[in-house]
């Protein structure tokens, strides 16, 4: 039998780059199958935040709506400090501007307002006569539970067709996406 080394040499080298055109091919689907994750992945994060977005706006509309729709038409913020006040009867501008965090003259003017359609009003703080005790009035309380009781109406019309087990699951998921946002953002601020 005849044995032609260059013919065996050819051969291989055709197997060898065969085999490495095949292992190339191979990892590239196999990147490929990953990067159709990754895509599926991606849209699927974007469909999340998406819905998110979606309902929190819807949620958002419907709040103001309930605050337009009230006797008084109030504002967002009016709406917000009527509440705070309620939860906090007797507190001042400055614990207010602690709490939400926002200008003191914009909050001022909202507090003037609400005292102006009487829902709010003020007495002098025995302690420092350059503050006031802010309290919500009768009619500021019934406006306040008033807009409770249709935003209750609306949490419970939002999940009512959602088993205890469902809204539990759900609460677990959104906690999760707020931990995951949350630890990003204490990475960041680290740096």
């Amino acid at each position: 039998m005849f044995f032609n080394y260059d013919s065996v040499k050819s051969q291989l080298n055709v197997y060898f780059c065969v085999h490495a055109h095949l292992v190339d091919f191979d990892n590239n689907m196999k990147s490929q199958k990953v990067d159709i994750i990754n895509k599926k992945s991606q849209k699927n994060a974007e469909a999340v935040f998406e819905a998110i977005h979606t309902l929190m706006h819807l949620i958002r509309s419907e709040q103001y709506r309930v605050l337009r729709d009230s006797p008084y038409q109030l504002t967002h913020m009016e709406g917000k400090m009527l509440a705070y006040f309620s939860q906090n009867p007797g507190a001042t501008l400055r614990e207010l501007v602690i709490h939400t965090g926002r200008d003191k003259g914009q909050l001022a003017r909202t507090i003037k307002t609400l005292k102006e359609q009487g829902l709010l009003i003020g007495e002098e703080d025995p302690n420092d006569r350059r503050s006031q005790l802010l309290s919500l009035t009768t009619e500021g309380t019934k406006i306040n539970e008033s807009l409770i009781d249709q935003l209750n109406h609306l949490t419970e019309l939002a999940v009512h067709d959602l088993s205890d087990a469902d809204c539990q699951k759900l609460l677990q998921l959104l906690t999760q996406i707020r931990a995951n946002i949350q630890r990003s953002n204490d990475k960041k601020d680290s740096k």
